[in-house]
């Protein structure tokens, strides 16, 4: 990718600006297209298929691009001639080459993209399409207002097809219904401190931003509206989830998606719903788009399916050699034009230590050295109606701890940051989250440890955790209720490369370290530490652990009676 020289006066951290972002569109797109078919319906990328097929992949392909596409032109300044390909492949994907919109279904998702695009690129697109186009763009649309979507977030794409189809005259009691069940459901789904669960229940992942906040805030900015969505209060937040690298937090799933995870700060940026001022909003955008560009992300040229670079751990079944193009969203920024402080404003960054503890969704944040720390004390991603199952267990959901400088180990190594009962030789999962509360340096939860489907629940067994930090330091307290007779339990820690301890000061009696061949999505092949010990009945025991650094020396036994008293207390 070709990008122009850095400026380091305007952007001293990054050197990167408005200039460099439209050059990052126009590289992104220009390696896509090579991969267009003859009609220019389908841009088929390289990548193993996702479980939903070639030709859905290549509508993914066309419209996740479009979306990407659509922000690099919103100003009407399209020197590639890009909004003549997108219309050309409009015109031959709705005249039969697309897959149907169905009930749970793929090009549902992309039907949003393919609206956005479209409503931002009005006056040089739809507005030159001829009438007969223009029906048949709608009636394979509104497939979105008429089948059934996931329950979650999903209910936004009826929703974005509903606004643009309003924004182009074409509004109706369907459209309508469609745009009030969304937000209906939306604030149901709110949690406080920002945060929504992404469905009933409580997933707390990346989706707030990139999904959540950014469709109805966008759609309420595009139509003059005041944004509702609670998103200065969530920036507040999750502007800490970023490394001082730019790195963001490696946590909840389609972490494929990359720099998407700046798309909610740029576009707190552009609506002027952000707590950040204009240089720090672009210091997070461009360091988190920096850091990919960085370190592999880009195939050919193309963004694989990944993390840095290609990392199968990283993907979920429904990921196709397009899905990373949802990293489009981050181009929102560039709804600021180029006189936009955003643009204007001097880079700033911060990188102030700070602990922020967030009772609405669970999580206790630790930023520390530039790493942010996310102790998970609330987010498990079960649905209400789903049962606990051990193989179900989920790395990117069920951990105590995730970090910008860490990833979980697969599923199929050691887990690390878990609290693992033993019962008759099978190890437990962390599942279902109940979270206890959040306060100061600390926040705690319960869960009850299931096990595979051959070996029987325990009943009256549960767990409950406490995670309290100092510095760098992170007190972690287990109380182990109602074990039987011969249960032993493992607790590990972070697993890096980095220098990193796990000590125990209460009630451990072993220690072993396990090896994670799989690796992280940041490290090939990693240790893991574990602490052992045998338990029966109650039991409390707590350890010390550290990422990158070590333990220091505290009356940690006294700091544990001080936070069970808080916790209990409460």
């Amino acid at each position: 990718m070709q990008l122009p020289e850095p400026d380091h006066t305007l952007s001293p951290h990054t050197g990167l600006t408005r200039e460099h972002w439209v050059a990052a569109a126009d590289g992104l797109l220009a390696a896509a297209w090579r991969y267009a078919s003859p009609d220019q319906a389908f841009l088929h990328l390289p990548g193993r298929p996702s479980r939903s097929g070639v030709r859905s992949d290549g509508l993914e392909g066309y419209a996740r691009t479009f979306l990407a596409a659509a922000f690099r032109t919103a100003h009407g300044d399209d020197p590639g001639n890009l909004l003549d390909r997108y219309a050309a492949g409009l015109a031959a994907g709705t005249a039969g080459e697309w897959p149907e919109i169905f009930d749970v279904g793929q090009p549902m998702v992309e039907s949003a993209s393919v609206a956005l695009g479209l409503r931002l690129t009005k006056p040089w697109l739809w507005d030159k399409l001829p009438e007969p186009v223009q029906d048949r763009a709608e009636a394979w649309l509104r497939g979105a207002l008429r089948h059934v979507p996931a329950a979650n977030n999903w209910y936004f794409f009826p929703y974005t097809v509903a606004s643009f189809l309003e924004h182009a005259g074409r509004g109706d009691d369907e459209t309508r219904r469609a745009k009030q069940r969304a937000m209906e459901l939306l604030q149901g789904w709110y949690r406080g401190d920002g945060w929504y669960s992404d469905g009933d229940g409580r997933a707390f992942d990346h989706y707030n931003g990139w999904a959540l906040h950014l469709y109805p805030a966008l759609d309420a900015h595009l139509d003059g509206r005041e944004v509702a969505t609670h998103l200065r209060e969530h920036l507040g937040s999750f502007g800490l989830l970023f490394g001082a690298d730019g790195a963001p937090l490696y946590f909840g799933r389609s972490l494929t998606y990359r720099f998407a995870a700046a798309s909610a700060v740029a576009l707190g940026a552009v609506t002027g719903e952000t707590p950040f001022s204009p240089g720090r909003s672009r210091h997070l955008i461009s360091n988190s788009l920096r850091y990919f560009l960085d370190r592999g992300a880009l195939t050919d040229g193309l963004l694989s399916l990944g993390w840095h670079g290609p990392h199968e751990a990283s993907l979920q079944p429904y990921s196709g050699p397009a899905s990373p193009y949802w990293a489009s969203k981050a181009f929102v920024c560039l709804l600021a034009d180029s006189d936009h402080p955003l643009w204007t404003s001097r880079e700033e960054a911060d990188e102030e230590d700070r602990v922020l503890a967030l009772p609405g969704p669970g999580f206790l944040v630790q930023r520390v050295g530039g790493v942010t720390r996310l102790h998970n004390h609330g987010s498990d991603h079960v649905r209400p109606f789903e049962g606990e199952h051990a193989g179900d267990d989920d790395p990117l959901y069920s951990r105590f701890a995730y970090s910008t400088s860490s990833g979980p180990t697969s599923k199929h190594n050691v887990a690390d940051n878990h609290l693992a009962v033993i019962v008759g030789g099978k190890r437990s999962v962390r599942r279902r989250i109940h979270p206890l509360g959040a306060r100061g340096n600390w926040a705690a939860s319960w869960h009850r440890p299931v096990f595979d489907a051959d070996q029987p629940m325990v009943p009256g067994l549960r767990v409950e955790s406490v995670t309290a930090v100092w510095g760098d330091q992170e007190l972690r307290i287990h109380r182990v209720v109602g074990a039987p007779a011969g249960t032993r339990v493992e607790l590990t820690g972070w697993a890096t490369e980095l220098p990193s301890a796990l000590v125990g000061v209460l009630g451990w009696t072993g220690g072993v370290e396990h090896p994670a061949p799989q690796g992280t999505a940041f490290a090939g092949d990693v240790k893991v530490p574990a602490l052992t010990a045998s338990v029966e009945g109650t039991v409390t025991l707590a350890a010390v652990a550290v990422l990158n650094g070590s333990v220091v020396e505290a009356d940690w036994e006294g700091r544990v009676a001080e936070v069970l008293r808080q916790v209990d207390g409460g």
